[in-house]
């Protein structure tokens, strides 16, 4: 390669540096907007989910939706609690991941016969206790590991 030659790649190899930040920033600028707008429409949706239909992943009827349970650490949903129509503080858990939004109702992601083999919890104030959380989890296959609060627990409704 002769030294005209290196000196063009050079040139070049500038060239290309010298527009990169240019170009960067840029992008990054226009995706913080996109990202924070889908967030927070999220945050919005969920809290348009109570009292709708539930239903599992074949379409069959669970129930309706009451609360919504996060995680402490993430605020990411992770539970909803369904009404049955029955009287009583017994509350069905069903898991929020890979939740479908449709026009009428929410598709969840596990069968109705696992909702109805989910452990009985009964609530006892806002919170659930660590073995009921840990319970649940493991019914649905989840991972499941206490943070590092002060109380030991993982979820709490919102």
């Amino acid at each position: 390669m002769t030294e005209h030659q290196q000196d063009a790649e050079l040139d070049v190899a500038q060239n290309q540096q010298d527009a990169e930040p240019d170009v960067a920033p840029q992008n990054q600028q226009d995706a913080e907007p996109e990202i924070a707008e889908h967030q927070e429409e999220a945050e919005w949706n969920v809290a348009e989910w109570h009292g709708r239909l539930l239903v599992d992943r074949n379409g069959e009827r669970i129930g309706k939706l009451q609360d919504v349970y996060v995680d402490v650490e993430t605020d990411e949903p992770q539970f909803a609690t369904v009404k049955e129509g029955f009287i009583g503080r017994h509350l069905t858990f069903v898991p929020l991941g890979g939740i479908k939004v449709g026009p009428e109702s929410l598709e969840a992601a596990v069968s109705r016969q696992q909702v109805q083999d989910a452990p009985n919890i009964e609530q006892h104030g806002e919170e659930l206790s660590q073995a009921d959380e840990s319970s649940l989890y493991h019914h649905y296959e989840l991972n499941y590991t206490p943070p590092k609060t002060e109380s030991g627990r993982r979820l709490a409704r919102r």
